[in-house]
């Protein structure tokens, strides 16, 4: 329902208090007296069945029928067990939005018969059409409308951070934290049990403010990990969002998450699902406040370039070791830095060297001499100050010399002020200034580590991917959907070695030359096909399973035998082999014998590579060491598919495996590129086999001739969904238009090169018509934002003429652009708005018709209900083509544009019918 009636919670116009009452002890009433607190300007009404005339001064009514009109929202804190009954007589009101705060019940209790509380509660909501936040959750705040319908104790400033967690006392202390700090919010939202308002809902919502700079996010459970994956990504390009996640262990986690096969820390999925989306996770809830504390009061930095002015050496050096471990980069001043710290005598133990040590004799003034110095190095991105008191430096004195003096640096300062007694007036002091200040050295270096890790995650986010073709065989899949369904027809949920391999070969990923035998004599035949020496492997049901671990080493290792010189040796291990599993496993039925030959004396280094299920995240790629007696699980590391080479590659460079490549390979480019396209092929196969749950190569040989798979196995399950929507390679079509063959495609992040030379040949008139003023060159950002998008939320169609036709223009190029259309969708798929351009010189060929009705088609297909758009009135063949495509055109007087519309479905609730009728509610 995405953000269906979010607008109520967040800006309602009127609201009702349900179980406000005038006792102390009352949650209603201390709600109703934060409203009023908060200066909330709309009608506020409160309902309670004692009958009072008034609470704190606010009408009371006995019943919700009662009210002199329907509310926006409903704010309700009587006592849970009765809430169900409340939410009918509200959908009776037709009140559109209720947010629960009352608690204190078990939602789960007597589930087994269907009249859970829980189960009570979203019958209640469905039935009344209504949403629901909560229950048991603090409330929502929104200063700048001077909204406060929370219990909270302390009132809540207006700020441009947004807090969003689902732990009500956490957020009641990161209200305290806060105005203790005097720092303020833009939106607080606690969900509690989040009933029906899941988490990407609000995430969601928040996304289209324009206040919340900042986004802190405290995260328990993953409901929906699409929905939230999208709603996040989205977010984080526009905007820096930080995320502490409790439940890393399996006591802490109040709803148990089956284990991951094949992942021995199943916190390492969030971490990577958190680092794709381009979140920084911090650890703790001091780093959370932290945080906090530097999002409010401190622009990001251009780089990672970190100076210190301190009076000790000693706390710089603590600070150093922290910003190095961290990832950060201790700055090193410019010569005329260096020069100006000298002669003014401002640097004691390495003068004119970073960190700037002012000795224990400074002063304030002597303070504010190195900053000006320093803070405006073009080699420094952000200060820190470090202060211990003295007699010399009094605490509060030096922080009230540098609020004073903070014009006069180029640069904003962290500040350290470290003690107890002095240093709370100086924190104190900075704090009603806007200045960041810190406990300690390492906290205050933490938080600028933060600041630098989201600069980094937005240049991954901006950075073009290399290109790697993709393979569109519908062939392929259909001959592994063909394997799939013949072992599911025969109640086998897993595959055979040899089906494993023929998957496997499908996607171009070599194997060991193998013969699969079924008895001695084929066994001994075998052997005149295969170079020896051998090994043997005997295929069952159990070791068909992948991530199949057995206490030190791999149970793998009992089911084969190595390095067999003579034919009569492989027989005899088949006998071996038979006899031991017959002894051991004799519920597992024996499919084959694999016969192999030894791949030795290549100076192979052995990696684990595959495919596991996660329960909240579907799909996710591994990678690390392999082997069959070692402690695979110490060295892998996850990643969400689908993966791009760059991604693939970050992949590898998390890994020891990694680090071994790049040391010990004769030439470690090629050798990371080789495991980078394989990781990709097993992205791939996520995407195209659906059904398959585990897939596990290990060994998988690495040495100069490339990659070969040795041991390989893979297991079946329900469909599952990725919790990124892969590229939708269905959706490419091929056509002859103009006497050309034009391929009609999604979009993909590779094509950012094709972006740049399309636009090269457009006209300064056609940049007009697109983007309404001339934009003569994209930058990486914007490059990004074309070429990697949401498949969730957008789409863009590109056409392209491959190299035979494209050679005579560009010597370089194995495809050119003629043009693109795009739409982007809001989070509810209720609008869609659409662009288009074509290249000048591919004008009048039908080309925008063509584009538009494969927009038009796929917008149908997805269920969108209209789509919109905005041309100037001065485009006429634009004016031409959506007329003749049904668009109806009206004519905006005050923008100078004509705004174009587009039926696609008829909507399928009330809710639908009102969204296309007005603004976002």
């Amino acid at each position: 329902m995405a953000t269906q009636f979010l607008r109520r919670f967040f800006a309602p116009r009127s609201l009702v208090v349900i179980g406000a009452s005038p006792k102390p002890e009352s949650t209603g009433g201390v709600v109703l007296q934060n409203l009023l607190q908060a200066g909330f300007p709309g009608p506020i009404w409160a309902v309670n069945p004692r009958g009072y005339k008034e609470v704190h001064g606010v009408a009371c009514f006995r019943r919700i029928a009662d009210l002199p009109e329907t509310p926006d929202l409903a704010v309700v804190c009587s006592p849970l067990s009765g809430v169900p009954e409340v939410l009918e007589r509200l959908g009776a009101r037709e009140v559109r939005a209720a947010l629960i705060v009352s608690g204190g019940a078990s939602l789960s209790a007597d589930s087994t018969s269907g009249r859970s509380l829980r189960a009570r509660l979203q019958r209640a909501a469905l039935h009344s059409g209504m949403r629901v936040l909560g229950p048991e959750c603090l409330g929502v705040a929104v200063p700048f409308v001077k909204l406060n319908a929370t219990y909270a104790s302390q009132p809540i400033r207006d700020g441009s951070v947004a807090y969003l967690g689902q732990s009500g006392m956490l957020g009641n202390a990161m209200i305290d934290w806060a105005a203790g700090r005097e720092i303020g919010f833009s939106h607080l939202v606690t969900l509690g049990d989040s009933l029906d308002v899941q988490l990407p809902d609000v995430i969601d919502y928040l996304n289209q403010s324009a206040r919340c700079r900042a986004l802190l996010l405290h995260l328990e459970s993953f409901q929906n990990a699409r929905h939230f994956m999208t709603a996040l990504r989205e977010s984080s390009r526009n905007r820096l969002v930080l995320a502490i996640k409790s439940g890393r262990t399996a006591e802490a986690t109040l709803s148990p998450v089956p284990p991951t096969a094949g992942i021995d820390r199943r916190d390492a999925i969030v971490d990577a699902a958190l680092a794709r989306a381009g979140v920084v996770r911090v650890s703790d809830s001091d780093e959370l406040f932290d945080a906090l504390e530097t999002l409010s009061r401190f622009k990001p930095p251009k780089g990672d370039r970190l100076a210190i002015v301190s009076n000790g050496v000693g706390p710089a050096l603590l600070a150093i070791d922290k910003l190095i471990d961290g990832g950060g980069l201790l700055a090193e001043l410019g010569k005329a830095s260096a020069e100006a710290l000298i002669e003014q005598k401002l640097d004691i133990s390495r003068p004119g060297r970073n960190p700037v040590d002012l000795g224990g004799s400074a002063t304030p003034e002597d303070y504010l001499d190195a900053l000006a110095i320093v803070t405006r190095d073009p080699n420094v991105d952000a200060v820190l100050v470090l202060h211990a008191p003295t007699r010399l430096a009094p605490s509060l004195a030096t922080a009230n010399a540098l609020i004073e003096a903070r014009q006069r640096f180029r640069h904003r300062l962290l500040v350290s002020w470290m003690g107890l007694k002095e240093a709370l007036d100086a924190r104190a002091a900075c704090n009603r200034a806007g200045i960041p200040s810190y406990v300690s050295p390492e906290k205050a270096v933490r938080a600028f580590l933060h600041l630098v890790r989201y600069r980094q995650v937005q240049h991954l986010l901006q950075e073009t991917p290399p290109s790697l073709p993709l393979d569109a065989s519908a062939e392929r899949r259909q001959r592994c959907h063909a394997l799939i369904d013949d072992a599911l027809a025969r109640q086998r949920d897993r595959l055979t070695h040899q089906e494993t391999g023929n998957v496997l070969d499908a996607y171009g990923i070599e194997c060991a030359p193998s013969e699969y035998v079924f008895d001695l004599e084929q066994a001994e035949r075998a052997t005149e096909r295969l170079q020896g020496p051998w090994a043997i492997k005997i295929v069952h049901r159990d070791n068909c399973e992948p991530f199949r671990y057995d206490g030190e080493s791999r149970r793998q290792a009992a089911c084969l035998i190595q390095d067999l010189e003579q034919p009569g040796s492989v027989v005899d291990a088949v006998v071996r082999l038979e006899t031991r599993i017959s002894d051991t496993l004799p519920e597992s039925p024996i499919y084959s014998y694999c016969l192999q030959t030894m791949q030795r004396g290549k100076g192979s280094l052995q990696l684990c590579a595959g495919i596991t299920r996660d329960a909240e995240f579907g799909p996710v790629i591994v990678f690390g060491t392999g082997g069959y007696k070692i402690d695979v699980m110490a060295d892998r590391q996850t990643a969400l598919p689908p993966l791009n080479l760059r991604l693939a590659q970050e992949l590898i460079d998390r890994t020891r495996a990694g680090r071994l490549i790049r040391e010990h390979s004769e030439d470690p480019p090629q050798a990371v590129a080789w495991v980078a396209r394989l990781l990709v092929k097993l992205s791939q196969m996520a995407s195209d086999l659906p059904r398959l749950k585990g897939l596990e190569i290990n060994p998988l040989l690495l040495n100069r001739e490339g990659l070969m798979a040795v041991d390989f196995a893979l297991d079946l399950g329900a469909s599952s969904t990725q919790a990124i929507m892969p590229y939708p390679e269905q959706l490419r079509e091929t056509l002859v238009l103009a006497g050309m063959d034009v391929e009609i495609r999604p979009i993909r992040g590779e094509d950012a090169p094709l972006i740049t030379h399309f636009h090269t040949f457009l006209s300064e008139q056609s940049i007009r018509y697109r983007y309404f003023h001339h934009k003569a060159v994209l930058s990486t950002r914007d490059l990004a934002q074309l070429s990697q998008i949401n498949y969730d939320r957008q789409m863009a169609f590109i056409a392209v003429r491959h190299r035979e036709q494209a050679i005579a223009r560009d010597q370089t190029a194995d495809e050119e652009m003629l043009g693109v259309v795009r739409v982007w969708n809001d989070p509810d798929n209720i609008r869609t708005e659409f662009s288009i351009i074509i290249r000048d010189d591919f004008h009048g060929i039908g080309l925008g018709r063509l584009l538009m009705r494969k927009m038009i088609d796929y917008s149908r297909q997805v269920g969108t209900l209209t789509m919109v758009g905005t041309i100037l009135s001065d485009n006429l063949p634009m004016r031409r083509l959506l007329a003749g495509l049904g668009f109806a055109l009206r004519v905006n007087v005050e923008e100078g544009v004509l705004e174009a519309t587009l039926r696609l479905n008829e909507p399928q609730s009330d809710w639908q019918r009102h969204r296309l009728e007005a603004a976002l509610d």
